[in-house]
């Protein structure tokens, strides 16, 4: 595959008016009850969440093309900071022995467009039925480098910001892209229909 999983693009965000930084201004009062918190996980949460589609879209954190959702939250279990990623995958290896399930249906995986997995149109879905396995990545995230909630609602709230989502991308990016490199390795093994006289 190459190249990363996810990724900041702060130059387009720069050249059309440093939107997150206006997002962040947007959304104040959401930042106002988490001033001074010694925990940066409700902050950095915020922050990850309004850097990142469907709030600022495209989002200051781009990602790959496999790459369906990506969020953070607090883990309520210990405090932690706790991403939920939704990747887009091949069929898994049980399906892909034998087509017998198959059987002349037409079956289809995820639909891409200009390169991007996109869930099926309602016009196609009247027309063949989908299978769009998806992997779902669960994992913590180290506390070590987010910086901590500032104190003032000044400019420093929109710095700290971007560091926590900056550390976020980080971190993610070295989880995710050798499971990326694997499954843009794998991609293709398998035809999406089935081989002339393959059941």
């Amino acid at each position: 595959m190459g190249g990363r999983t996810f990724w900041l693009d702060e130059a387009r965000d720069r050249e059309h008016g440093d939107r997150y930084a206006a997002a962040v201004e947007r959304e104040i009062e959401q930042f106002t009850p988490l001033l001074g918190d010694i925990a940066p996980v409700e902050f950095a949460s915020l922050a990850w969440r309004l850097a990142t589609p469907p709030i600022l879209d495209p989002g200051l954190v781009r990602w790959h093309r496999r790459i369906l959702r990506a969020q953070c939250r607090r883990n309520t279990w210990d405090g932690t900071l706790a991403a939920d990623v939704r990747i887009a995958s091949g069929l898994p290896a049980e399906l892909t022995r034998s087509r017998e399930w198959w059987r002349d249906r037409g079956w289809q995986e995820w639909p891409q467009v200009f390169g991007q997995y996109v869930k099926p149109a309602e016009r196609d879905l009247s027309r063949r039925p989908y299978l769009l396995a998806t992997l779902r990545m669960q994992a913590p995230i180290p506390l070590d480098d987010l910086p901590p909630a500032p104190e003032r609602l000044d400019g420093e709230l929109v710095a700290s910001a971007r560091r926590a989502v900056a550390v976020i991308t980080r971190e993610l990016d070295e989880l995710l892209t050798p499971v990326l490199t694997q499954l843009e390795d794998e991609a293709g093994r398998f035809p999406s229909e089935p081989e002339p006289g393959v059941a």
